[in-house]
């Protein structure tokens, strides 16, 4: 004989009632069956709230039963002819009747017992059995029906009764000794006790109820039936690639379900265990998905850790003090405490100084356990031996199971790596003997970051799922997201990094999706989005805290670069081709950079200076490997090259600014390029990467322009004033003729001192070739002494800056 168990969502409509017929239909071809069923969804909570009403002397309990009556004839009418109608309709409302005047009881005396709570909360499965076992006898003459209270024998202990299985198993053995039916349908979760008083098993009771029955009759197996394909490797609500579970052993199954996985109830394991039982988690919607196997079996394992789980709402209680250290008995009396106030202890943890003791409950018992616990320990309080205990909120405990961990070495230290590189402060940390689960306890708003990372880490092949919060999608901004779209596959099935963007912003809109932008339509979805706000934009950033979170600044906007500190504060990396906070204040930069070691969030720059080249990578690495850089000479804007490359006798200088302007070679304002503020802020940059101090005000900046264009107001206004001085420049450029020179911005450090200006290089200078926008750096080390090291390339545009930045995002995912 066979036990099959029917969630709510498997009976929360006439639709999904139909399924679990066709499920119980064929598999009675085969052999005997007995189908435990739940109320229907909702119903249970529908009871409770109308009980808490009704004793409360609100009479919207009366809607609440119109409610539930109407759920249930609806129901009954789906299934069951007209002809046949009237006298189970009638059933159902006398029943229903039945609830009413304890309802009403409850109205008129004003309170609501645990005993008579049982009764109403029963009242769920007695008319989801009764209309499941006629429906099946419409298709299935065989089948019969049977009230679990007759069976199922319990103590008084109303709200969660204790079996007494003495008697329950003799009780159930002797009537399916005598039941010829093919199927029998029993509600579950409700009992009654040995004078007849009705009891319940506990929220989720119904698990139990077949676990009971299957034990009493040895079974071949019990199938649980839910919404779900079985165990899961962590809650698939919260972690999107959590993975169905094969084959689990009855005590990994305990530990997660008491971990909160919800599919299965923790006592149902019991009576099953006993007579080693398999367990056969189903999913109703999915019948022919294989589900989640629990048994005894040995499995070949490959993956030591079996599931991650989290209980929510937990609190943390910390009692220490000197006089705790040496003194039997402290904990003894700590629990006893917690014992009288009925408080279940889910977490405990000792130092071995004996100075502390520390424990998890749920947050609802957090004020009576502290105001016991105080009491207790009164008189140590008073002479200053114990503290008053410590009490944290709104925590939560996460959980690695699994039973082969014992066998495998650093899963601790991997853990507990993994959540620190994500900024997951762990409160407090337990382990048994036995080593099938690491617990620890951290904060409620890092559990989503923290079961994602550890399932990346722990079951999806190394995949490190970046997510990308961008500013500004100008023409460089366009060209990263084309990227990434472009190369989204290969990263994934060659480096094993996800990336998703999850958040765009302009100057007018922005717009987030917690589960990935489409890239295909990035566009129209910005255009569909709220209007755009810095603070907002951080805040939702905070607010969503996912794992290995990006902060992408593709912007040159100095409140922006201002930003920064928010974010890395928060574990958030920032990467960025806006110079403005690497040159800002000495303190600044180095207070970035501090708050990137502190917290452990990369703050990468590379597309400062040199768009896409290896230049601030390179010096990093010449200071790691103990080099010194002495002198700098180099051509830093790509947007400059290009302008004086290609001003000559057939292009005015202002024909040319407008072309780079075009190509996206200059800044949206381009007096940044030409006053040379822009190069003066790239070497700054350099020097500082090269161990320096310096500020921005100590570089030289001798211009080439003419006061009146730097001071203008708008772009019309500058370039209508490189109209008027266009004999200035074509002086400049007249000079470099006559000296077989040609013109570069060039940028300089050496002796401690640095300036930027517009040269005239002779043909047998390094710079005189270069060409287009390219950018030229040479460096003079301890190790570089007679010849520089260079390095040469594209030093501007959209998709040399935009290749950049997409470097610097595939550093922080191969970290």
């Amino acid at each position: 004989m066979k036990v099959l168990k029917f969630g709510g969502t498997s009976v929360a409509n006439a639709q999904n009632i139909k399924l679990v017929l066709d499920i119980v239909i064929n598999k009675a071809q085969e052999e005997k069956l007995i189908v435990v069923v739940s109320a229907f969804s909702k119903v249970t909570d529908l009871l409770q709230l109308a009980s808490q009403k009704a004793a409360a002397g609100d009479e919207s309990f009366k809607d609440i039963l119109a409610e539930i009556e109407k759920k249930h004839l609806d129901a009954l009418k789906e299934f069951i002819p007209v002809s046949e109608q009237s006298s189970l309709l009638s059933h159902v409302k006398r029943i229903v009747n039945h609830l009413e005047t304890l309802l009403d009881g409850c109205f008129l005396l004003g309170e609501l017992s645990n005993r008579t709570s049982d009764t109403i909360l029963s009242f769920g499965e007695l008319l989801s059995s009764y209309i499941i076992a006629e429906a099946l006898k419409q298709n299935l003459k065989n089948s019969g029906y049977k009230d679990s209270r007759e069976l199922i024998k319990t103590d008084n202990h109303f709200g969660k009764a204790t079996v007494n299985f003495e008697v329950s198993n003799q009780l159930i053995a002797d009537f399916f000794a005598s039941n010829d039916n093919q199927v029998v349908v029993m509600p579950g979760f409700i009992a009654a006790s040995l004078d007849g008083i009705n009891t319940t098993l506990g929220r989720g009771g119904s698990d139990y109820t077949a676990a009971i029955l299957a034990g009493a009759l040895n079974s071949s197996d019990l199938e649980i039936w839910t919404d779900v394909n079985g165990m899961f490797t962590a809650n698939p609500k919260i972690v999107k690639q959590a993975q169905p579970i094969a084959f689990i052993s009855y005590q990994e199954a305990m530990e997660l379900s008491h971990f909160g996985a919800k599919v299965l109830y923790p006592p149902t394991i019991q009576p099953v265990l006993k007579r080693n039982i398999p367990i056969l988690i189903k999913n109703t919607f999915e019948p022919k998905a294989e589900g989640t196997y629990i048994s005894n079996q040995e499995m070949a394992h490959t993956n030591p850790v079996k599931g991650i789980s989290h209980i929510d709402n937990i609190t943390l209680i910390t009692l220490e003090g000197s006089g705790m250290i040496g003194v039997s008995g402290s904990s003894k009396r700590l629990f006893e405490v917690l014992s009288h106030e009925n408080i279940n202890v889910i977490f405990i943890t000792q130092a071995s100084s004996e100075h502390s003791i520390c424990i998890g409950i749920l947050n609802s018992d957090a004020e009576v356990a502290e105001e016991a616990i105080n009491k207790a320990f009164e008189i140590e309080i008073l002479q200053n031996k114990i503290d008053p205990c410590i009490v944290e909120k709104n925590l939560c405990i996460i959980a690695l199971v699994g039973e082969n961990m014992k066998n495998h070495q650093g899963l601790s230290g991997r853990m507990f790596s993994t959540l620190g590189k994500n900024n997951v402060n762990i409160r407090a940390i337990a382990q048994g003997a036995s080593e099938r689960n690491i617990s620890a306890v951290i904060n409620e708003r890092d559990v989503k970051k923290a079961l994602n990372t550890l399932h990346e880490n722990f079951f999806e092949e190394n995949t490190k799922q970046l997510n990308l919060f961008v500013m500004g999608v100008g023409n460089v901004g366009e060209k990263f997201i084309e990227q990434i779209h472009q190369q989204k596959k290969f990263l994934k099935e060659n480096l094993k990094i996800n990336l998703r963007v999850i958040a765009l912003s302009n100057s007018r809109k922005m717009y987030f999706d917690e589960d990935g932008i489409a890239l295909k339509e990035w566009q129209f979805l910005l255009e569909t989005g709220e209007p755009a706000d810095k603070e907002k934009f951080i805040a939702n950033v905070k607010e969503l805290n996912l794992r290995n979170s990006i902060f992408v600044d593709i912007t040159a906007n100095e409140s922006v670069s201002k930003t920064y500190e928010q974010y890395l504060k928060r574990n958030i990396a920032v990467v960025t081709c806006n110079k403005i906070a690497c040159a800002s204040e000495y303190d600044n930069y180095k207070k970035l950079k501090k708050l990137s070691r502190q917290f452990n969030a990369p703050f990468l720059f590379e597309t400062n200076v040199g768009a896409g080249l290896p230049i601030i990578d390179t010096v990093k690495n010449l200071i790691a490997s103990g080099d010194k850089v002495n002198k700098i000479q180099a051509v830093l804007s790509g947007s400059l090259n290009f302008i004086f490359n290609n001003f000559d006798k057939k292009n005015t200088f202002h024909d040319v600014v407008k072309e780079a302007g075009v190509q996206g070679f200059t800044e949206p304002d381009p007096k940044i390029d030409l006053s040379g503020i822009d190069v003066a802020r790239k070497i700054l940059i350099l020097i500082r990467e090269s161990g320096y101090k310096m500020e921005i005000d100590e570089i030289a900046n001798e211009s080439f322009m003419p006061a009146e264009c730097l001071e203008t107001t708008s772009n019309e206004a500058f370039f209508e004033s490189l109209k008027i001085h266009a004999a200035h420049f074509e002086t400049i450029y007249k000079e470099a003729l006559s000296k077989d020179s040609r013109l570069k911005y060039v940028a300089q450090f050496e002796n401690g001192k640095a300036n930027v200006s517009l040269r005239f290089i002779p043909k047998d200078h390094p710079f005189y070739n270069l060409e287009g926008k390219d950018n030229i750096v040479l460096f003079f080390t301890d190790r570089y002494v007679d010849q520089p090291l260079l390095i040469k390339g594209a030093g501007a545009g959209a998709a040399v800056t935009a290749s950049g930045i997409f470097a610097d995002v595939i550093r922080i995912g191969n970290v």
